[in-house]
């Protein structure tokens, strides 16, 4: 009975990462194809995703509360679970900002940024599916530094970009938006970074 309340941990995780690829895959196909006026739709879309991952991540506190044994601390628990929210919650943010800035073309490093953060949500997918193997595993920290390297590449866009965006000398109004707008995706990747120093420091922590 306790293994299955470990694994139902792990579960978990694994279910939250598949909502952020879920939802980074949805902003790929939507800069894509990109059709300011069908955002709406794609807003709605969003937040079902986002909202399925707060449902979930609540279920694991709820369980968490009545857990005499965690597999890990609870304070981790609810640190990594937080973690993979924030990170659908980030992607949502960049839909919504496009809605409010009324953002009408799409800069080309916009479509670069989406996939970066797709390629980090899969690596997270596949760091978390070794999770529950920590204590033994042999490719968990390679996970993690092909995390931290993806993050180095959206660093590495967001400064490019900028330069660029300012370079160019566009209307203030739009400066303004995509600077908001490569905060926002920027972050995105931040996020992913997040769960993977977690995950990090549990590793330690039970070393």
């Amino acid at each position: 009975m306790a293994r299955k309340k470990e694994t139902d941990y792990f579960e978990a995780f694994v279910g939250g990462v598949n909502s952020a690829c879920a939802a980074a895959d949805m902003l790929c196909t939507v800069f894509d194809h990109y059709e300011p006026e069908a955002l709406p739709g794609h807003i709605e879309a969003m937040h079902k995703i986002e909202h399925s991952a707060d449902i979930a991540k609540h279920g694991t506190m709820e369980q968490l509360v009545r857990e005499f044994l965690p597999p890990i601390d609870r304070e981790d628990i609810m640190e990594l679970s937080g973690t993979i929210d924030d990170v659908t919650d980030s992607i949502e943010d960049v839909l919504l900002r496009l809605y409010m800035f009324n953002i009408r073309t799409l800069r080309p490093e916009a479509q670069a940024f989406a996939q970066v953060i797709a390629d980090c949500c899969a690596a997270l997918r596949t760091m978390m599916e070794e999770f529950p193997n920590f204590r033994r595993s042999k490719t968990i920290h390679t996970q993690i530094v092909e995390i931290n390297g993806l993050e180095e590449q959206g660093d590495k866009l967001y400064t490019d970009a900028m330069h660029t965006l300012y370079a160019d000398a566009s209307a203030p109004v739009d400066v303004m938006a995509w600077t908001a707008l490569f905060d926002r995706l920027e972050k995105c990747c931040d996020k992913c970074e997040d769960v993977a120093d977690v995950v990090e420091r549990v590793i330690l922590k039970n070393s």
